[in-house]
């Protein structure tokens, strides 16, 4: 569901599980509403508050170009939180915290959107993070294995005008069971260290899931179709033919 509303600029909204904020200057009528929403650009970059490869070249393979730079969001809560709602929490902290001082100054110019996204495991209600070293990685493939968890990955869009919206997509995993050989294997390559519940979807940890429900892209890390549905109600959209011409590495 998305919510879309008539709210001053700066204000904020709750919102629930499985909906979308999207916050836009005051509207003050139909007609002023109906001209507002006509007037949809073509998006061709992105400035992402985000050191992850695979965010880049999953916004690349999009066709936009994508400027990366840091931030600095420490992602420390002081509570323990929903997974789900910590990932939100995290790609908000991430987009506020973003060093724009590191992105071209013509980027701002042509209006280019801040984008930070943050993905977490869920198992039971527990988050699982990056694992801190070896011994925790195979701590946690022993946790999914042979069962199910779901994958929460929360984007955060904002405008150079203060437009903001936000999106939280979820997808159910399943785990093969696994051997102590394969998780000794698995571990071996590395592959895991720098994703949360210490495994990637793609590539070599590819063998690992039986079976998935839900969308590919937020277990990978961005879910490109919620995020391109999105765009529309910040005045955006995307030129299809660029798209189909990039391609992931």
């Amino acid at each position: 569901m998305i919510r879309a509303g008539v709210i001053p600029a700066g204000s904020s909204r709750s919102t629930g599980a499985g909906t979308t904020e999207i916050r836009r200057p005051e509207i003050y009528n139909r007609r002023a509403a109906a001209v507002y929403l006509s007037k949809v650009d073509t998006l061709r970059t992105v400035i992402l508050a985000s050191a992850s490869p695979r965010r880049r070249a999953l916004l690349s393979s999009l066709g936009l170009n994508v400027c990366v730079v840091a931030s600095r969001y420490e992602e420390v809560t002081p509570e323990p939180l929903p997974p789900r709602i910590l990932a939100a929490r995290h790609a908000r902290g991430k987009a506020l915290g973003a060093e724009l001082d590191g992105a071209p100054g013509e980027l701002f110019a042509r209006g280019s959107p801040l984008v930070a996204a943050d993905t977490v495991v869920d198992v039971d209600g527990t988050a699982l993070g990056k694992p801190q070293d070896e011994a925790q990685g195979r701590a946690m493939l022993r946790t999914l294995s042979g069962r199910e968890h779901q994958v929460h990955t929360a984007f955060f869009v904002r405008t150079p005008d203060g437009r903001t919206a936000e999106h939280t997509e979820t997808t159910t995993v399943r785990f093969y069971e696994l051997d102590d050989d394969e998780i000794e294997a698995y571990v071996a390559t590395g592959d895991g260290a720098d994703k949360a519940g210490g495994y990637g979807i793609q590539g070599v940890g590819a063998p690992l899931v039986e079976r998935i429900d839900g969308d590919f892209y937020t277990v990978m890390g961005f879910p490109l179709g919620a995020f391109v549905r999105r765009l529309r109600g910040l005045g955006w959209t995307l030129r299809l033919h660029d798209a189909a011409k990039a391609s992931l590495p």
